[in-house]
């Protein structure tokens, strides 16, 4: 008598770490494209706070509250991957607790013989000793990596020469390109930053007011990070800092979806991101738009989409932001070009087709 081999591959169980559900649309934007780029017969936990976000994005997926380490850990042990989606975990500026948690992920999911795999990711910054001496131990055990900057690839190049390793832009630009529309507004995303003095946050404010007084345009405030960003007018406003008709011409838009970013930003004029991902999503829709930086990251993603921008640790003068800003006013991108940035950020898709 002879029994037939069954022929039924058994789904993976993938386990998605990041910084999801925590109102945070450049996280949430990332968890949409992995989840556009893994299997649909895989089988999803996804570690994140506020469930109702990730519920939307996948329904049938598994939520584990991210904020607590021992339902994160205890997940490692009911998956065949874990991998480890989008932004600069491995860095210690949020706090070294929180590279501590990610480290501690690794370590557990390798002595459970899991495949580790870092999508998308940033490397750093590492400000202590302890902190580079604990990445330098985890990246060797991972199975493979796709970075989103040429500094991190080096760097984890040097660190772990033998970790499968690649790059390309940032994953969010694999989402698909909208139609800029135009119309009447100045779209904001700005946030809290200890980078900018009263007396910045006074130079910033001025030149806005002077360009949506030229435009008679209203302002719209993107509270990208609803926790960090939606009270910043407010808070303006209460230092003393925001001109009065400015100040009239503003509202704060607290969008709860990708989504909603991209028909915010369709209707601008101009788009004045500080987030990086606001910058992607509205370059995407070939917005015209002039960045403010207070991070590498960001002036590299500017550069690579042809968008001009100012570095908040040196604000250039009144009327140089002024010539830059009015410069790109009704100027859609080329897009052509954010095509070409589109398909080279498919390498990411790439790394999930090997180990999935």
């Amino acid at each position: 008598m002879t029994v037939a081999k069954s022929t039924a591959i058994t789904a993976p169980v993938v386990l998605l770490c990041g910084y999801y559900g925590e109102d945070n649309l450049g996280d949430n934007a990332l968890l949409e494209v992995l989840l556009q780029q893994l299997p649909t017969h895989c089988r999803l936990l996804i570690t994140a706070w506020n469930r109702d976000a990730i519920r939307r994005l996948a329904p049938t997926a598994t939520v584990v509250n991210r904020r607590s380490l021992i339902a994160v850990l205890s997940s490692t042990t009911r998956v065949n991957i874990v991998i480890f989606g989008g932004g600069s975990l491995l860095q210690d500026s949020t706090s070294l607790r929180s590279l501590i948690y990610y480290v501690l992920l690794i370590l557990c999911s390798r002595l459970q013989r899991r495949k580790v795999v870092l999508w998308g990711q940033g490397l750093g910054p590492l400000h202590h000793r302890f902190s580079r001496w604990m990445v330098r131990v985890v990246l060797p055990l991972c199975s493979a990596v796709s970075w989103r900057d040429q500094r991190s690839f080096e760097q984890a190049r040097r660190w772990a020469p033998s970790l499968p390793s690649r790059m390309a832009p940032d994953p969010v630009w694999q989402l698909p390109r909208r139609c800029w529309k135009g119309g009447t507004s100045i779209v904001l995303s700005w946030r809290p930053t200890p980078l900018l003095s009263p007396a910045d946050w006074r130079l910033l404010l001025q030149v806005l007011s002077r360009l949506a007084s030229e435009l008679d345009a209203p302002v719209r405030w993107l509270a990208f990070h609803q926790h960090q960003d939606a009270s910043l007018l407010a808070d303006l406003q209460n230092r003393d800092l925001m001109p009065s008709e400015l100040f009239k011409r503003s509202t704060t838009v607290i969008p709860e979806t990708v989504d909603a970013v991209f028909q915010t930003v369709q209707a601008a004029r101009i788009v004045i991101p500080m987030r990086l991902h606001a910058l992607i999503l509205a370059r995407l829709c070939c917005c015209p738009m002039a960045a403010l930086s207070y991070d590498p990251k960001v002036e590299a993603a500017a550069e690579m989409s042809d968008v001009p921008w100012s570095s908040l640790r040196q604000l250039p003068s009144q009327d140089h932001l002024i010539r830059q800003w009015r410069a790109v006013v009704d100027q859609p991108a080329d897009p052509e070009r954010i095509e070409q940035i589109r398909q080279r950020a498919a390498a990411h898709a790439e790394l999930i087709k090997q180990v999935c």
